[in-house]
């Protein structure tokens, strides 16, 4: 399949740069994943969309604030540091920019508290093993130095860190947000419980996998990097309830569905913490989640691939195509479109 069927023009100037002071205030896109039917509302009236005995699963997981910016200590040059992934207690994964010149070795200053060292480079993915050396608490010197790792096309600074998560999020461990529930507030998602529509949540920690920009010819050389999701014995067998008394799972966003799909085995959901490099493309054939609540997504982007697996390819860039005539927000901080 190739990649360029994936590709749309976006206008400049639609994609969001925070999000609305009023989450639920975003747009929400209605799309019929059968006929291809659209209606276009705000996001607090999924509400009217919801039916009494749905089940709706959400992404708690926490962002970090894993950007550090920081310099080289033998020459002064500046470093941007990504922290991706945690290998011990005071090593880490991460990505550095600009990272042609760096070598192992080198020792990167963030503050009088934090200092890394470069322990070795992995050429086939261009990211870097460093060594923290913290004096204090690594946790709550992370807090103090560290800044909420935005996505690129974000160019403004937040005006405040809980911008960039969700109401809802308490475990800590993604590098970026599970942005399809910032729309949600607790005053709807009381609304939405007060519907008799249960509302559970799992944790994906969104790392690198996510938002790598695909870099390959055809769909199906794409290969996921793994990420870490926790489903609780309580919410699978509430999961498995739902699945057998034929009531409606809704997916908030692309990480639950993957996780959701990924835990699938013999029938059924099965609890506990496991990793997942599941790449969900057009062909997938869903077994757990039958509507979809989502953003806007950017071209050749796997979140992208999901939506168009489930709503069907040709549905989605229609969709995509009335949202820019409609002028929808994208990406992150963007609008909202319901698959149903």
């Amino acid at each position: 399949m190739d990649i360029t069927l994936f590709d749309y023009d976006l206008p400049p100037g639609y994609i969001a740069q925070e999000p609305l002071k009023e989450r639920d205030h975003s747009k929400l896109m209605i799309l019929n994943k059968e006929t291809g039917a659209i209606e276009n509302r705000k996001f607090f009236h999924i509400v009217d969309f919801l039916q009494p005995g749905d089940l709706i699963v959400l992404n708690n997981s926490k962002v970090l604030p894993v950007r550090l910016y920081g310099y080289k200590k033998n020459t002064g040059g500046k470093i941007e540091t990504l922290l991706i992934k945690p290998i011990s207690d005071y090593q880490w994964e991460v990505l550095l920019k600009p990272g042609k010149r760096i070598h192992c070795g080198t020792k990167i200053f963030f503050s009088t508290q934090l200092e890394a060292e470069v322990i070795s480079k992995n050429d086939k993915d261009g990211t870097y093993l460093i060594n923290m050396q913290a004096n204090g608490d690594f946790h709550k010197i992370l807090y103090e130095i560290g800044k909420m790792p935005t996505p690129p096309y974000i160019k403004k600074e937040l005006v405040k860190t809980s911008f960039y998560q969700t109401v809802y999020a308490s475990r800590e461990g993604s590098i970026a947000a599970p942005t399809a529930g910032f729309h949600f507030t607790e005053k709807l998602l009381q609304e939405i419980k007060d519907k008799d529509v249960k509302i559970i949540f799992l944790t994906l920690h969104i790392g690198r996998g996510t938002f790598e920009k695909m870099r390959v010819e055809q769909v199906e050389k794409h290969k996921m990097k793994s990420e870490l999701f926790t489903i609780s014995a309580e919410n699978a067998r509430i999961v498995n309830k739902a699945m057998q008394d034929g009531r409606r799972i809704i997916g908030v966003g692309t990480s639950v569905t993957r996780a959701l799909e990924s835990s699938f085995k013999q029938g059924r959901i099965v609890a506990g913490m496991n990793w997942t490099d599941l790449f969900i493309y057009p062909g997938f054939r869903f077994k757990i989640i039958k509507a979809l609540i989502t953003n806007f997504h950017l071209p050749r982007s796997t979140p992208l691939m999901l939506a168009s697996a489930f709503a069907g390819r040709e549905n989605l860039l229609n969709a995509y195509h009335e949202a820019i005539q409609k002028e929808y927000r994208f990406y992150s901080f963007g609008d909202a479109m319901f698959i149903i």
